[in-house]
């Protein structure tokens, strides 16, 4: 599912560069509804990953595929010069998808996304990943999401939240889902720490305070590569979600980047 809200294809891009926004896992496009609603002059559009929302059926088996997907999908809307944001699985798509230098890509954002784990950490990561994986494509998806938000990463949520959250994933197909799990473990995902240490692609890290893991991976890579640009919300993982207002306020100050540096062209 494609949600846009202004036609980027027919503009001239030399006014302005377009975001993509990529969701997480059991999420879709809509999602970014509330950051978009709240930046109605800006050109953005959000994609439904594979396994999920009107792309449920589609699917890849690991990054390079999710790779070529993406710049497929940027080619079919003509988009060749575009800003990229990514949500936890969508930002750990957004990443490698950058490290492979697709041409017209000006700008990553990453929302608490993990940057890849060292060798010896991935086979653990596989086999948990597989646990989930079987749970998805064999029992009640209401089930397997039930214990799903009580994860750590998601202890900011408190039970009125994570019943909301839990009764929009119920629309997933479990079997779709636990492929893509399997296809975008953090397991099979290359160690892009040390791209990040070294490259000149303008990088902007979004965590959130009490989002403790992926707040100290921010600081770590920050403290790495002074040229990506750290910021925090007081919020938890999903900070889209939980402050789409204070998100929209950054991706507009970005939007209004983008353009100085396009008059500057």
């Amino acid at each position: 599912m494609l949600w846009a809200y202004r036609s980027v294809a027919t503009e001239p891009l030399s006014a302005e560069v377009p975001l993509v926004l990529l969701h997480g896992l059991l999420g879709d496009g809509h999602d970014w509804r509330p950051v978009m609603d709240a930046l109605p002059e800006i050109g953005m559009i959000a994609l439904d990953l594979p396994g999920h929302g009107s792309n449920r059926g589609l699917g890849v088996n690991g990054f390079e595929q999710a790779h070529q997907w993406l710049c497929d999908a940027l080619r079919a809307r003509g988009i060749s010069r575009y800003r990229l944001a990514g949500y936890s699985l969508g930002g750990r798509l957004a990443l490698y998808h950058a490290s492979q230098a697709p041409v017209g890509l000006h700008g990553l954002l990453l929302e608490n996304c993990h940057p890849g784990l060292p060798l010896g950490e991935r086979e653990a990561r596989l086999a948990h990943d597989e646990a989930w994986a079987r749970r998805f494509e064999s029992e009640p998806l209401a089930e397997v999401l039930a214990d799903w938000y009580q994860q750590g990463v998601f202890a900011d949520l408190d039970e009125e939240q994570r019943e909301r959250q839990l009764a929009r994933r119920l629309g997933n197909d479990g079997h779709a889902v636990a492929a893509m799990l399997r296809a975008s473990s953090l397991g099979r995902q290359p160690d892009l720490a040390p791209w990040l240490a070294a490259t000149l692609l303008p990088v902007i890290y979004v965590s959130g305070r009490r989002d403790r893991k992926f707040h100290d991976l921010a600081c770590q890579l920050g403290s790495k590569n002074p040229k990506i640009r750290h910021l925090t919300l007081d919020g938890g993982h999903n900070l889209h979600a939980s402050q789409p207002a204070q998100f929209a306020r950054i991706l507009r100050v970005w939007a209004g980047q983008q353009r100085e540096e396009s008059t500057d062209d």
